[in-house]
């Protein structure tokens, strides 16, 4: 089930309240273009989003409001191997999936499995623990690149 923008809203302002913080437009736009894409996306690129829906939007408050969003459970920063982290926006929905990430053109691609899943309940549990919080991140090429020479989806190099 897909989490309402309510939801979402209602959830991060509770938490808000409870750290004795106020609702803004700037924050209500960043919260709401994080939640309008299925995408993961950086601080940077959230700023972008927001920014379309709220001209004075800050980085400032993109950067303030990002902690925020992960500390409430709202979000999940992941790191997945590049220079900046990514946000996924998916989890609420799908709290159990892991990222596929094309080592070439960088597209992520989410996938469940119930077999991973099992494995990984298993694998804690044997070592003795208990599985609070599990992903799965497997780095591969896409086969695109290696069958054409060239993948649509990898960024154009420079000067070349």
């Amino acid at each position: 089930m897909t989490p309402s923008r309510d939801s979402v809203h209602d959830s991060l302002y509770g938490y808000l309240a409870e750290k004795g913080l106020r609702r803004t437009a700037q924050r209500d736009a960043v919260i709401a273009a994080a939640f309008s894409t299925k995408e993961h996306f950086s601080a940077e690129e959230l700023y972008v989003m927001a920014r379309r829906m709220n001209d004075s939007v800050s980085r400032a408050t993109v950067y303030r409001t990002l902690p925020l969003l992960v500390e409430s459970g709202l979000l999940r920063e992941l790191d997945l191997g590049g220079k900046t982290k990514v946000y996924d926006p998916n989890f609420l929905e799908h709290p159990t999936h892991n990222h596929l990430v094309c080592l070439d053109c960088k597209k992520i691609i989410e996938f469940e499995d119930q077999n991973i899943e099992l494995l990984e309940n298993c694998i804690t549990r044997r070592l003795g623990f208990s599985p609070k919080n599990k992903m799965v991140k497997i780095e591969a090429r896409c086969d695109e690149l290696k069958l054409r020479g060239s993948c649509s989806r990898r960024p154009a190099e420079s000067g070349i």
